[in-house]
């Protein structure tokens, strides 16, 4: 066997580590997925202004109950390119690539909301369980692609992950006037992470261990406003704070059957939205724009290496998302909605390297959806999506012990790492308006 890793050694590993850890869901639940994820200031649904703007659930005046159920796949493929090395450990001027494909299948996203209030008052209650974020990839163990290899070879072998983050919100908004309303909303969250292999663990001489399944719980809040113009103008503001967790501690596992314990902290990070609608006959219109703060976010705000050659970050980059999106309502009990999604790539080629599979990175996003109301006090919702990487993220495989040459993260002379990815979702749900 080609012994052309002979200078990565099991370094290598540390590519596996939290490419989805913080992803920011577009939207939440059929109607706002639908909509491209906008609602800030264009609150279509309950389940979209509780996720993006607690003030804006004061358009809502009756109890509604609401709750989606999506079916989600990703298809990334990972490639990589190493150079080879001789027996004494020259290299050769020839190179070995391969790209491994994900197997993992369909995950699911669920969404529940709740919100009541009463038309007389000037008071609108919310409560809401979101998954607003998971991930999961399985590259299955490959001799035809380097980073694949078994890691007493030089690779990290198979590559399993699998994230999710549980978040509970409790809302309040207020009716300043007619026109504008404010809201908070305090989140408590539980998120839970399995990484085999466990890069932010130490490594041994036998490689990079596997860890079971942690769990973390965190807290945060949600403020915004809302204004909503007689003349169908509406705009809204919202700030989401960085959601604190605990560290998560890890059971880990290495090849050689000892065992030891890590822990590593990743908190969610702040958003800031800003959002418009406009509504005029049967159509509505919606667009916001958010800021994703992963740069004072830990897990995320350090980057490279630790002394003991576990990963001390990830060194993401804050990114900008513009979603938008149109509902026709001019068919008897069937709203036609379209929504689009943009977001911006928090990974430089430097770092790509530490965030091997990037299945967050989501450049174009398009959906397609309706609901069915048979009558006033029910509808039911439907959505597909289907998102697109765009050009692949691409970057150099790194090596601690290559720092000193090969400043500042130890980048391998003409070696390369790749990642792209398409995502499709079909999701369902269902709203009822309780008679008072």
């Amino acid at each position: 066997m080609k012994n052309y890793l002979l200078k990565l050694a099991f370094l290598l590993v540390a590519t596996t580590a939290y490419s989805q850890a913080g992803h920011i869901m577009q939207g939440v639940g059929s109607v706002n997925m639908s909509m491209g994820g906008a609602a800030t200031g264009q609150p279509i649904d309950i389940s979209g202004a509780l996720q993006w703007n607690p003030a804006a659930i004061s358009v809502f005046d009756d109890t509604t109950l609401k709750f989606d159920l999506g079916l989600f796949f990703s298809s990334p493929e990972l490639s990589s390119t190493v150079p080879e090395f001789d027996s004494s450990g020259q290299p050769t001027g020839n190179f070995f690539s391969g790209t491994t494909a994900d197997d993992r299948g369909i995950s699911p996203l669920p969404a529940l909301a709740i919100v009541w209030g009463e038309p007389e008052s000037k008071h609108t209650f919310g409560a809401s369980a979101f998954g607003i974020s998971g991930f999961g990839v399985t590259f299955p163990e490959s001799a035809s692609n380097p980073i694949n290899m078994p890691q007493s070879m030089g690779g990290f072998g198979r590559v399993e992950s699998d994230y999710s983050l549980l978040q509970v919100g409790f809302t309040w908004a207020y009716e300043l006037s007619e026109e504008f309303s404010i809201g908070v909303e305090p989140t408590f969250n539980y998120a839970s992470l399995e990484l085999i292999p466990n890069p932010t663990a130490n490594p041994t001489g036998a490689g990079y261990p596997s860890a079971e399944k942690a769990t973390a719980l965190g807290f945060g809040a949600q403020l915004g406003v809302f204004y909503n113009s007689p003349s169908g103008f509406k705009a809204g503001a919202s700030y989401k704070t960085k959601q604190s967790f605990g560290d998560m501690e890890f059971d880990n596992t290495y090849l050689d059957n000892t065992t030891a314990t890590s822990n590593f902290k990743i908190n969610y990070p702040a958003i800031y939205s800003l959002g418009l609608g406009y509504s005029v006959g049967t159509i509505d219109l919606a667009l916001d724009y958010r800021l994703v703060d992963y740069e004072n976010t830990e897990g995320f705000s350090k980057t490279g290496w630790t002394e003991t050659f576990s990963v001390a970050g990830f060194g993401w980059e804050n990114i900008n998302i513009i979603s938008a999106g149109i509902q026709y309502k001019g068919v008897n009990k069937l709203p036609l909605r379209l929504g689009y999604t943009y977001s911006s790539n928090p990974i430089n080629s430097d770092v790509a390297f530490f965030s091997v599979p990037a299945t967050a990175i989501i450049k174009n996003a398009f959906q397609l959806g309706l609901s069915y109301q048979p009558t006033d006090l029910f509808s039911l919702d439907i959505v597909y999506h289907y998102g697109s990487s765009g050009d692949a993220t691409t970057g150099p495989l790194l090596n601690p012990q290559f720092i000193e040459n090969f400043p500042p993260y130890g980048a391998i002379p003409g070696s390369e790492v790749s990642y792209d990815m398409t995502t499709s979702m079909i999701m369902v749900g269902a709203s009822y308006k309780f008679i008072k």
